[in-house]
């Protein structure tokens, strides 16, 4: 059977797995070994699955595959940021970033393939969306992120950001399905509470994370509290608009009791009025959230420019004189083109800057 005619393994459930062992007159208990070869020890190849048979082994490479992602081409940036152009089984290419601190160390993953979405100052949104990412494929870039953390900065993974490329809330089932994986006891047993999914803003899908009582972070891309500006710079406004958003934010908090993050970025001429100050106030209002102000990574296009400093103080003061937590965010891994709105696969075709230690990972 060629291997393209093959089924993942990784899609197959634990129950799933065992009945496969029992169908091919085996005992189910192999089917956990399996499945803690595949997801807590993270093996890419049935050859490493050591307490099996090699009778067995073989079995599974007739019937399976393992469609794990490759860290093609990495490059580090001068502040120890590392971006991975990450390539799938079908040869798509995502882009996802190790951005390490003092303290800690975050993976910032993609969840599809290009992007669903149309924010015009979004180096990601000018690529074609050809496909969401699997549950398996998002979880094999936080292990590949935390191979990196521990090679070149001696300490596990302790943060996930789902801000790469893609819009996590159109692809929510298997985001979530990745996530359960991530926090498993089984898979990689990191905490929730060290995971923030954010997105541009889905009302619908919201309202759906709430009711499933997700436990980890949200934030969402607001960059505009006024509905007509927002539209501009984010089209599909149009669709979701403010007043729908709020609403959608506050039956979250209602549910969650969790606090929001607003991501919001300041440019020229577009959201520097005074105006656009007090809107953005007057919607942090709605529900207890933290804004955090991020410095614009230019991606070539002319009509977003950084607003001038000064504008940045204003936000700042408004907000923290209404009572609501301002964080100013300075971006990091700017010089690869690996901050935020910058993932636009630029290093395909080019030189990996580490490509001794790819082995390695």
């Amino acid at each position: 059977m060629k291997n393209s005619e093959k089924k993942d393994i990784r899609a197959l459930s634990k129950e799933e797995l065992r009945e496969f062992f029992l169908s091919i007159g085996e005992e189910s208990f192999r089917g956990n070994q399996v499945y803690e070869w595949l997801w807590s020890k993270s093996v890419h190849d049935f050859s490493a699955m050591t307490n099996i048979s090699l009778e067995i082994r073989k079995k599974l490479e007739e019937c399976f595959v393992i469609n794990n992602i490759k860290v093609d081409k990495m490059q580090k940036s001068a502040d120890g940021t590392i971006k991975n152009a990450m390539r799938l089984h079908d040869g798509n290419i995502v882009e996802s970033v190790l951005i390490p601190t003092a303290s800690r160390t975050t993976a910032c993953v993609s969840s599809q393939v290009g992007c669903s979405l149309n924010c015009q100052f979004c180096a990601t949104a000018r690529l074609k969306r050809m496909r969401n990412l699997n549950p398996d494929e998002i979880y094999d870039q936080v292990v590949a992120i935390d191979k990196q953390s521990r090679l070149y900065y001696n300490r596990p993974l302790s943060n996930i950001v789902f801000m790469g490329m893609g819009e996590p809330l159109m692809n929510y089932r298997n985001v979530l399905l990745a996530i359960d994986k991530i926090t498993s006891p089984e898979g990689l047993n990191m905490s929730t509470k060290r995971i923030t999914v954010s997105t541009s803003g889905v009302p619908k899908m919201i309202k759906i994370l709430a009711d499933k009582e997700a436990k980890f972070k949200l934030a969402v891309s607001l960059h505009s509290a006024i509905d007509e500006t927002r539209t501009k710079i984010m089209p599909f406004n149009d669709n979701f608009p403010l007043k729908d958003l709020k609403e959608s934010l506050i039956y979250w908090y209602a549910k969650t009791k969790r606090k929001i993050t607003y991501e919001y970025l300041i440019w020229k001429g577009i959201n520097d009025e005074q105006r656009d100050i007090d809107a953005l106030v007057e919607f942090c209002q709605a529900v207890p959230c933290k804004v955090n102000v991020i410095e614009y990574n230019p991606i070539g296009d002319p009509r977003f420019q950084q607003a001038d400093p000064t504008v940045t103080d204003r936000y700042q003061n408004a907000l923290e004189a209404a009572g609501i937590t301002v964080t100013v965010r300075r971006s990091r891994g700017k010089d690869i083109d690996a901050a935020c709105g910058q993932l636009a696969n630029k290093s395909i075709g080019e030189a990996p800057v580490l490509k001794k230690d790819l082995g390695k990972l």
